[in-house]
C-alpha cells in the first residue's frame, strides 16, 4: 500500500504544474490551500452521508476522493507520505496500530517524544 501512496504523492507533484484547464491536481494547486483544506473537508463529509446510508460503494469512491485531495495537501505542505507511516509507527509503538492517540494533554508520553512539563503558576 505504501507504494500506492507514493505512485499518487509522485503524480501529484508532477501534475501541480500542468495547465489547470487539463488538470485538477494543477487546478487544486493554483486555488491554493484554502481550497485544497476545503476540498479534504468535503470529501469527509460525503463519506459521512454514504456510511450513514449504508452505501457500500459511495463510501469507498468518496474515500479515493479523499485520498486523492488529502495527497494534494500534503503535497503543497511539503508532507511526504514517509512522513505519514512514521507517525503511524510511532502511534503503533505507543498504542497499538489499531489506536489512536488520545488528544488530551494526559495521555502518556511517546516513545522519543519530548516531554513536556508544566509550571505551577
Amino acid at each position: 500500500m505504501h507504494d500506492s501512496f507514493r505512485r499518487l504523492y509522485n503524480s501529484v507533484l508532477e501534475h501541480r504544474e500542468l495547465d489547470p484547464k487539463k488538470s485538477r491536481t494543477a487546478k487544486l494547486h493554483q486555488a491554493g490551500r484554502a481550497k485544497m483544506a476545503q476540498k479534504v473537508g468535503e470529501e469527509a463529509v460525503e463519506i459521512v452521508i454514504e456510511a450513514v446510508q449504508h452505501n457500500h460503494d459511495g463510501v469507498v469512491a468518496e474515500s479515493a476522493d479523499l485520498i486523492y485531495n488529502l495527497t494534494v495537501l500534503w503535497a503543497d505542505m511539503g508532507i511526504t507520505p514517509d512522513d505519514i507511516w512514521e507517525e503511524m509507527r510511532r502511534r503503533e509503538t505507543a498504542l497499538g496500530i489499531a489506536e489512536k492517540l488520545p488528544k488530551s494533554s494526559d495521555r502518556p508520553p511517546v516513545a522519543d517524544e519530548p516531554v513536556l512539563v508544566r509550571k505551577a503558576v
